[in-house]
């Protein structure tokens, strides 16, 4: 039988400069809020534990008080490896302020890399990363002046470039589970995701270490179906029961999100339109039948909606990296979970899906893009963002769609230079990438010799907004009028989806 302990008891088997993994992702999804939230007090009253190395390939909390924001102290890091960084703007701050070593690596290497620690292997080989701010000859993933050690290495291999990451190894796996049974038996069958629940507790248990797990109820040993069981028992230390919290912060239980129910069409509001929805209506007519999509957080998700507006959503496959395909995407913070999911796996073999070059077109935001093509959506002037599974989806997806607003609040979002390199043109033209940039004003493309004008919309002085002056194609095409208006598009525009 496995101990039931309480939040506070279990966070007390911590020790300073242990190294702690957080499973989980976004705004509550699976995140063990319990046992953030006990370690920020025990911090609070006693300065321990100090000198942790902290490790979560996703954002962790709701941009406010919830998730690392409890833990955002001086003096508790040593070193801090996340995928993404702006869920908790006080942990971003202290990396910026230099208060421990910082890194933002691939949500997705970092997935992988659990596997490795459990595995015993020394680290993880991909192209992933490779000619972005993840390469060692650019910054090699590091956020500060702090941060000299260097977890990536560029390696030669069968004259091919690659990079290595190096494996950190996981003294302590915090983790959260809808069920557990008497015998530390965890289902994520109520959870949005089954998460990388079970290769973070293996690398714990491979190093030596603890996973304390946080569920919603205890049930009686052996009633749980074996074939539900996403972490065995052998592999969970501790049980912390806390029934109040919910599938995510504010959803309580969501069937529909969990894949035991489906929500009908006329429950999702409609799409209002906008100039973010002019933007998902370009982007939109880029589909096909049976595509298999990513769609990134914010403006991208709206050409599913666009999709279902105009009537062949059934006829592509969205996929989101924590493990989701076919269905919608929630939006704003639930994002992550998906309503109406064909399937739900783990983000593991997600990744490897995508790593693999699973995906036919792949929609995502963009902060900057220069007249290279290169793309920057991890660091903004005085903010780390970080990447999540960004780059892994961009580097292998067969096309990319970057959606996003000619300009911000007045400045340009097409610069000379970007700030930081999330996505590399050079090495998208180099692997026959098509790449296009949507924006409410224009479209362009990545051509040969770098970004190319390809569409305007009317009326549209579109290179007095740019920092840089980008090849103008001839002929200069104008989008298409439809795009602009409320009522639903012309089916002229998706000639291949039949209705």
């Amino acid at each position: 039988m496995t101990r039931v302990l309480t939040a506070g008891e279990s966070v007390a088997r911590i020790r300073d400069g242990q190294t702690v993994a957080i499973g989980g992702s976004g705004a509550g999804h699976s995140i063990p809020e319990a046992l953030l939230a006990a370690i920020g007090r025990r911090y609070r009253a006693t300065e321990s534990p100090r000198a942790l190395t902290l490790i979560h390939p996703f954002g962790v909390g709701n941009q406010g008080d919830r998730g690392l924001e409890q833990m955002a102290f001086p003096g508790m890091y040593r070193r801090v490896i996340g995928g993404h960084w702006s869920m908790s703007p006080s942990m971003a701050k202290l990396a910026a302020a230099n208060q421990f070593e910082a890194y933002c690596l691939p949500a997705g290497i970092i997935v992988q890399l659990f596997g490795c620690a459990a595995a015993g292997s020394p680290g993880w080989l991909s192209t992933v990363g490779l000619e972005t701010f993840v390469d060692p000859r650019l910054e090699g993933g590091k956020l500060n002046d702090v941060t000299s050690e260097d977890l990536v290495e560029l390696v030669q291999r069968d004259s091919r470039e690659f990079l290595f990451y190096k494996t950190t190894p996981v003294d302590v796996a915090l983790i959260k589970a809808a069920v557990a049974d008497e015998d530390g038996n965890l289902s994520m069958d109520e959870e949005v995701a089954p998460w990388h629940n079970c290769a973070m507790a293996q690398a714990a248990k491979a190093n030596g270490g603890i996973t304390l797990a946080q569920v919603k109820r205890v049930v009686p040993a052996g009633t749980l179906d074996p074939r539900r069981v996403r972490v065995p028992g052998v592999f969970v230390d501790a049980l912390i029961v806390e029934p109040s919290l919910g599938m995510t912060y504010t959803i309580d239980y969501d069937p529909t999100l969990a894949g035991e129910s489906r929500k009908p069409a006329s429950d999702f509001p409609p799409f209002p339109y906008s100039l973010r929805k002019a933007v998902a209506r370009r982007a939109a007519m880029e589909l096909f039948p049976g595509a298999v999509l990513n769609v990134g957080f914010g403006m991208p998700d709206g050409v599913i909606k666009v999709a279902r507006e105009q009537g062949f959503a059934d006829q592509i496959v969205p996929t989101i990296e924590q493990g989701q395909i076919g269905g919608i995407p929630a939006e704003g913070l639930e994002f992550g979970a998906m309503y109406n999911a064909t399937s739900i796996i783990e983000t593991g073999h997600q990744f490897a899906f995508y790593h693999g070059r699973g995906v036919d077109i792949a929609f995502l935001g963009f902060v900057e893009v220069d007249r290279e093509g290169n793309v920057n959506v991890s660091r903004m002037e005085n903010a780390i963002i970080g990447v999540g599974g960004f780059i892994d989806i961009a580097q292998h997806a067969r096309k990319l769609v970057f959606c996003g607003t000619l300009t911000a609040k007045g400045n340009p979002k097409f610069v000379e230079k970007v700030r930081q390199v999330t996505f590399s043109g050079r090495y998208a033209r180099r692997n026959g990438q098509e790449v296009l940039y949507v924006t409410e004003s224009a479209v362009f493309r990545l051509a040969p010799d770098g970004v190319e004008l390809i569409e305007t919309a009317a009326d549209e002085n579109v290179l007095a907004r740019m920092a840089f002056q980008p090849i103008v194609a001839d002929p200069l095409h104008t989008m298409d009028r439809a795009l602009f208006l409320e009522e639903p598009l012309p089916e002229r525009l998706f000639p291949r989806f039949v209705r």
